[in-house]
C-alpha cells in the first residue's frame, strides 16, 4: 500500500471531522458509503445513508459538539482509520431517555474506528462513556 493511499485515508477522516465541526451533515454525508454501518455507542446498528442522515439530523438539533485535539491514524493499507479526540458540547434539546437538556454543556473523551472503502467511510462506531456524560449534564 502506498503513502498516498494512506495519506488519502487520513485525509478522508480529517474531512469526515472538519465537516462535523461546522455542523455541515451534507458534507459529512458525502464521504459516506450508501451502505454506512454506524455502530452506536452502548446500542444497535443503523444501516443505511437515511438512516445515518436521520442520526445526523437529530444530533445537530440535540446538541452542539466541536471535537478537539483530533488524533487520526491509519492502518497500512488504508482499509481502516481510528481517531481519539475530546467532544466540548453543549446538551440543547432533550433526547428521549436521557436526562432533561437545558444547555449544559460537557467535555468528554471519546474515539471512533473507520472502515473505509473505494474512498468512502463505510462504517463508524464511536466509544465515549455514557455514565461519564450523563453525570456532567446531570450536575
Amino acid at each position: 500500500m502506498s503513502l498516498s493511499t494512506r495519506a488519502d485515508a487520513r485525509a478522508l477522516v480529517e474531512a469526515y471531522y472538519a465537516a462535523f465541526n461546522v455542523g455541515d451533515a451534507a458534507g459529512m454525508l458525502a464521504l459516506v458509503t450508501d451502505d454506512i454501518e454506524h455502530h452506536v455507542n452502548e446500542g444497535g446498528i443503523r444501516r443505511g445513508k437515511a438512516a445515518f442522515a436521520e442520526f445526523c439530523g437529530h444530533m445537530g438539533v440535540s446538541y452542539r459538539e466541536e471535537l478537539r485535539e483530533i488524533v487520526v491514524f491509519v492502518s497500512d493499507d488504508g482499509h481502516r482509520a481510528a481517531a481519539e479526540f475530546v467532544v466540548h458540547g453543549e446538551y440543547l434539546q432533550t433526547d428521549p431517555g436521557l436526562p432533561e437538556a437545558h444547555g449544559q454543556r460537557y467535555i468528554l473523551p471519546a474515539g471512533t474506528f473507520f472502515t473505509l472503502r473505494d474512498g468512502r467511510i463505510a462504517r463508524v462506531t464511536t466509544y465515549y462513556n455514557l455514565s461519564d456524560w450523563v453525570r456532567q449534564v446531570s450536575a
